[in-house]
């Protein structure tokens, strides 16, 4: 195994050469040749396999890759390489499952994909486990067609994985990053875990620019991060060559998935259900991005906070879940550039800057959801307004049933709890009222999390997080005209998103009203 970056702060081998894309000579060939959704899907194909016939004869940026464990030397084993997947729950489109294969090829081993499946997970309901269980079910399907062996493994990842690679005997282990206090840990435990003659590398396949490539430290906010990154982008920006049927087969094949058991195995919520405007998967996720580009893209830049319209991407959830690739979504939206430049512009800074400044954030303040993370002016100005008098106190019971004075609080509310999402101008009003409705900001702030974790499909993301700490604790943001409760924090009104949308109709969308609350005047 070739030395990758071993730590934050990444080491620089040469830079690697940029592979040509195919809409490199005209930013709106894929607009112009992809009129459906399955001339759409066909059409990536055709670009993968443009780029490179398979990922050996492609130039992996080893920026990407952090090496975990002492040992870089692959071992004589000869069981495989495996690719302990978890936040990157895809196949194509995935530098950390492209790795595996570059090494399994070129050591000529079988390749083994491992995930380990926990009863419970942060609050998660069947909501979340379930859209991710069907997602899973795809992976293991694709990877029989391409000869990969897929092993969902029950239980904790530190007793799982050592336990497969002592018993198939594996040469290496390539892991996908997270920032998140949880995954990092699990992180630990499997590298103090596994045989310490077996190479531990992580991938990040999650974002454009590997999060400790961006910045070897936290950033403000945007603008301190956003030329970092756009500055790499030609670098990192790439297409993907594909991950191929795999050619040197396992001697230990893995047992085909019980699906129903795997379900029957969570002790999770199951009051908290599935919601049937969304299909899980890969194939799913890019179907969505074709009719995002197709339909929505050019509302993007001048729409896309309104809630009453169909602006959005919608393809959070996908991305939450790694079933589909961000560097895939920003790959095919920029082929519509010429058509909607302002649009592609808009998304490009939501998908890349936005979207990796949540990751860096994450990444370099442990604290990243409770106030300690927020910045020493905001925390000064939140303690200076702690005990001012609110113009309502309401109860988490009343905040989580959406029977608040606030009519759009509740249709916000009722769209999450029903959907499992809430527009994203909305999450900012949202979250910024029930910090003026509770007793502080800590109680606040656990509140927004503990709603948006148990009903969004994207819940427990590092975006999530974020926007609760951007909303309550003003990360990412400056300091405001002092007011009582927020004090310099940002503050959003209900006058306000009626100058920008048609609340009736949102409201009425949803069904909601305002709730009569003894002494609170509404808003």
């Amino acid at each position: 195994m070739s030395k990758p970056s071993s730590s934050k702060g990444a080491s620089k081998p040469p830079a690697t050469k940029k592979p040509k894309l195919e809409s490199s000579d005209d930013e709106d060939s894929s607009a112009s040749l992809v009129t459906d959704s399955s001339g759409f899907l066909a059409n990536i194909h055709l670009k993968r396999k443009k780029c490179a016939d398979n990922i050996l004869e492609f130039k992996f940026n080893k920026k990407r890759c952090r090496l975990l464990s002492k040992s870089m030397e692959l071992g004589d084993c000869g069981g495989g390489i495996l690719y302990w997947m978890s936040r990157e729950q895809r196949v194509q489109d995935n530098w950390a499952l492209l790795y595996a294969q570059r090494l399994a090829l070129k050591m000529k081993l079988p390749l083994h994909i491992c995930f380990c499946l926990v009863p419970t997970f942060l609050g998660a309901t069947i909501r979340q486990f379930g859209f991710m269980l069907k997602g899973l079910e795809e992976v293991e399907t694709e990877c029989q067609k391409l000869k990969i062996e897929f092993h969902l493994l029950k239980g904790e990842s530190q007793i799982c994985v050592p336990d497969l690679i002592t018993k198939l005997k594996l040469d290496a282990v390539v892991a996908d990053f997270s920032p998140l206090r949880v995954p990092l840990s699990w992180i630990d435990k499997v590298k103090e875990s596994i045989p310490k003659n077996v190479p531990f590398c992580q991938i990040d396949a999650h974002n454009i620019v590997p999060v400790w490539v961006a910045s070897d430290k936290q950033e403000v906010g945007a603008r301190t991060i956003r030329k970092k990154i756009n500055d790499k982008l030609d670098e990192f920006l790439t297409e993907f060559p594909p991950v191929i049927v795999h050619p040197h087969p396992a001697k230990t094949k893995a047992k085909s998935v019980d699906w129903k058991a795997a379900d029957a195995y969570l002790e999770v919520d199951r009051t908290v259900g599935e919601v049937d405007w969304i299909t899980p998967g890969t194939k799913s996720g890019l179907q969505e991005l074709f009719n995002f580009c197709q339909r929505r893209l050019k509302m993007y830049a001048e729409k896309r906070n309104d809630p009453n319209l169909a602006a959005l991407s919608n393809l959070s959830p996908w991305l939450h879940f790694g079933q589909i690739s961000a560097q895939r979504c920003i790959l095919e939206v920029k082929g519509y550039k010429t058509k909607h430049a302002k649009s592609v512009d808009a998304y490009m800074e939501e998908t890349i800057i936005r979207r990796e400044l949540s990751d860096n954030f994450c990444f370099y303040n442990t604290n990243y959801d409770n106030l300690k993370g927020a910045a020493n002016w905001a925390q000064e100005t939140l303690e200076v307004h702690k005990k001012d008098k609110r113009p309502a106190l309401l109860s988490a019971q009343q905040l989580e049933e959406g029977k608040t004075h606030d009519d759009l609080w509740n249709a916000s509310q009722i769209q999450l709890t029903r959907t499992g999402k809430m527009h994203g101008f909305l999450r900012m009003y949202w979250a910024k009222k029930i910090l003026e409705w509770t007793e502080t900001p800590e109680e606040a702030l656990r509140i927004a999390i503990y709603l948006n974790d148990r009903y969004s499909l994207d819940g427990r993301d590092p975006s999530g997080y974020v926007g609760c700490m951007w909303s309550i604790c003003g990360i990412h943001d400056m300091g405001w005209k002092q007011r009582d409760v927020f004090g310099k924090i940002r503050y959003m009104n209900y006058k306000g998103c009626q100058r920008k949308f048609d609340v009736v109709a949102f409201v009425h969308r949803f069904g909601a009203r305002a709730y009569p609350i003894k002494g609170v005047k509404y808003d």
